[in-house]
């Protein structure tokens, strides 16, 4: 379970979404997620399916690895499906047996749910797969730079986004060497019940407590001997600059999200009108 969490790792590779301004990623992206939650129709799912068919393809990151990160939320998903399939009411009844009540309103909240969930881990994981940590730093500091008018700390925000981020893949790495020497001990994390399997977890905490805040230590160290003193009178080596391609992605995100708004609008003038 642990290798296949994928968040916060970088995928290299020559693609257009690649070469895609990170500030354009970051904003197409918080549209997509947008986008899942205005709209409640089948119509608006083809369209965002299409829409993120297209991205993934167009990423050139492989489906499989895609996937692989949604392995550690299948319980997750599993919970919302089953809490919405049998207590959301409304509709036709499918399927009754003692307390257990299957309607047309919950299999298609259930449906929509697990759907809408999926694609908001996706939709999250390319933009992670197709911009390197460094890119997300500038273009998360550049469009929150208007807030430094504000006396808020702009660059030291995104400096710590930036470092969470890159510390995900490393503590990850990190656990799975913590469960194969413990395991190698004879330490078996899968019989016994929850609260067995919670105490067995105890040797894997506290070592990499220990780890991740001498990583921590490390860091800051090397920082102060680089005379880090936040982003006041930092230049950049690469400046972020808007060009045709990130205009144009700008452009077919918007009419995809005025799509599915469309979409949704239409089918309740339907369901009003009848």
């Amino acid at each position: 379970m642990i290798r296949d969490i994928t968040i916060g790792q970088y995928y290299p590779a020559e693609s257009r979404i690649h070469r895609l301004d990170p500030r354009v990623k970051i904003v197409c992206t918080l549209l997509f997620l947008i986008s899942l939650f205005i709209q409640n129709s089948f119509t608006g799912y083809v369209i965002a399916t299409v829409f993120l068919g297209t991205v993934i393809h167009l990423s050139k990151v492989p489906l499989k690895y895609i996937l692989k990160g949604l392995k550690p939320i299948v319980i997750l998903l599993m919970f919302t499906v089953v809490m919405n399939l049998f207590l959301t009411r409304g509709g036709e009844t499918l399927f009754h047996y003692g307390i257990f009540t299957i309607t047309e309103n919950g299999l298609r909240t259930s449906v929509f749910m697990a759907v809408r969930l999926m694609y908001l881990v996706t939709g999250s994981s390319i933009m992670t797969f197709t911009t390197s940590p460094n890119g997300l730093t500038d273009g998360m500091e550049k469009l929150l730079q208007p807030l430094n008018k504000v006396n808020i700390p702009v660059h030291e925000v995104a400096m710590m986004m930036s470092i969470a981020l890159r510390f995900i893949p490393i503590l990850l790495e990190e656990t799975d060497k913590i469960m194969k020497a413990q395991m190698a001990r004879g330490a078996d994390f899968e019989s016994g019940n929850i609260i067995q399997r919670a105490k067995a977890m105890i040797p894997i905490l506290v070592p990499l407590f220990v780890s991740a805040f001498r990583r921590a230590n490390d860091l800051a160290m090397a920082m102060e001997a680089r005379c880090y003193h936040g982003g006041e009178g930092r230049t950049k080596m690469k400046p972020l600059k808007y060009k045709g391609r990130d205009r144009a992605a700008y452009a077919v995100t918007i009419l995809y999200t005025a799509a599915v708004f469309a979409a949704g609008r239409f089918v309740s003038f339907r369901l009003w009108i009848f």
